[in-house]
């Protein structure tokens, strides 16, 4: 009988690689196998290393990606999820008269998980006969708005430090991708940052987006306060942007001036009880195994402690920027100074992040940004 031929079978090697950004506290860029251009379409051998870099350095940069369908951007977006049926992290209020989210963008229609962001009027853009955008600024959400004059000298804040979620009914995506289709030449125009409490100031790149570390933000409270961080739950307010759209914002962005301006519920759109989000202050990478302080203070309602103690409102409001205040200091966060083509994943429940900035008339920036609402909450493994 003739001996019986034995096949070998190759495993697949994955040649995806990712390298630390030179200069910042995290973050890494990634080199993609040779002949792949759209990281949707990676092999499983290399997706589970952008997966594990995705975890490990909280936000990640793919150079070379300006030509990226919006098909494309919303599948690689998918692909970190599992549990995600596909829909878009917001609900349908994100585009409410009253959200303070509602000029944040438009949809690309045949891909309606893809948002359009950016800065002044495109023609002819996926599928839009004209599409006119509006870049976030400090004017419009902050109590205390910086003068002409500290404009002038090439001042900004931090819009808003945040989760991408809609904190109502559906669950935080695990990631965001952000890409940069059409960006200004800003290298070299630089917009600096004084943070008012301690007089020091950061130089960022003119429209920088901002990200601090949950995990570092852990780090840095005392070893009290991780362990009551840990038995922490913060409860957000049902349709939390339209409720805070009176309210202003403080000057680092973290959270919000308690004023009474926030909308009655009963002045708010129908909500359900059990849609209200509870998520823990502290969500555990799975990955890593390291802690994150996760919370949208600007959107919080109220916090509850493991003994019983609720912080209302405004209690809960300080207490998340007391907290979150020492991870946005200058030498703790990334500024990302975006070039055309770059394609920023970042890890949405391990980090917080920000728009900065001010754009000159007749500057123009085009982005797209896509999300995808979990089917899962996070979770804190004590």
């Amino acid at each position: 009988m003739a001996p019986t031929a034995t096949i070998a079978q190759t495993v697949p090697v994955a040649t995806l690689k990712a390298t630390s950004l030179p200069d910042a506290p995290f973050g890494a860029t990634i080199q993609m196998p040779e002949g792949v251009t759209d990281p949707s379409k990676l092999s499983d051998a290399d997706f589970k290393v952008l997966f594990k870099a995705l975890h490990e350095n909280l936000v990640i940069v793919i150079p070379g990606q300006k030509e990226l369908s919006p098909e494309s951007q919303h599948l690689l977006t998918k692909r970190f999820d599992p549990t995600t049926e596909g829909n878009y992290g917001h609900s349908r209020e994100f585009r409410h008269e009253k959200s303070v989210l509602k000029k944040d963008g438009k949809s690309v229609p045949r891909v309606p998980q893809v948002q359009i962001l950016g800065q002044g009027t495109f023609q002819d853009h996926e599928g839009l006969d004209e599409v006119s955008l509006t870049h976030p600024i400090h004017d419009t959400f902050h109590k205390e708005i910086l003068s002409q004059s500290k404009q002038d000298a090439g001042y900004t804040k931090f819009y808003r430090w945040h989760i991408d979620s809609a904190l109502y009914g559906l669950s935080p995506p695990v990631c965001t991708t952000l890409l940069g289709i059409h960006v200004p030449n800003a290298a070299n125009e630089r917009q600096k940052i004084l943070y008012e409490d301690s007089n020091e100031e950061i130089e960022i790149a003119q429209g920088a987006t901002c990200f601090m570390s949950g995990a570092r933000a852990f780090e840095l409270l005392s070893e009290e306060d991780k362990k009551q961080a840990l038995g922490t739950t913060v409860v957000y307010a049902p349709h939390p942007y339209i409720y805070i759209s009176e309210a202003k914002a403080t000057w680092d962005g973290i959270s919000m001036h308690s004023e009474g301006k926030e909308l009655s519920f009963d002045d708010l759109p129908e909500w359900e009880t059990e849609k209200i989000k509870r998520l823990p202050l502290v969500w555990t990478n799975p990955v890593t195994g390291k802690h994150h302080l996760q919370a949208h203070g600007c959107c919080v309602w109220k916090l509850e402690r493991e003994n019983g103690e609720v912080l209302e409102l405004e209690q809960a409001r300080k207490e998340l920027r007391r907290v979150l205040r020492p991870a946005i200091s200058p030498k703790e966060i990334l500024a990302f100074s975006w070039e055309a083509g770059d394609l920023v994943i970042f890890y949405n429940r391990g980090v917080l992040h920000s728009v900065t900035g001010h754009f000159a008339e007749g500057q123009k920036r085009l982005m797209h940004q896509c999300n995808i609402a979990s089917g899962q909450d996070p979770i804190c493994k004590v």
